[in-house]
């Protein structure tokens, strides 16, 4: 079996769908056109902070199915 590795990204509570969706709020309120500037540039940071997390929980489990996989091909 597998273990978890502890990652900043992968801290308890953290959750992969639940970021996307803070994501995609944070487009909507941008794209809204509602926010003072200072506030889409707090709220863009935000959001690719958010998206660099959610690319290296992405990577982080290619590389275990790529592990699982050799794991496979030796047997």
């Amino acid at each position: 079996m597998v273990k978890r590795k502890s990652a900043s990204n992968s801290e308890e509570g953290w959750n992969y769908e639940a970021k996307v969706i803070e994501i995609e709020g944070i487009i909507a309120g941008i794209e809204a056109g509602e926010l003072e500037l200072e506030e889409v540039f707090d709220q863009f940071a935000k959001a690719v902070e958010y998206l660099r997390q959610c690319e290296s929980f992405l990577q982080q489990r290619q590389q275990q199915v790529d592990l699982l996989i050799e794991t496979l091909s030796d047997e």
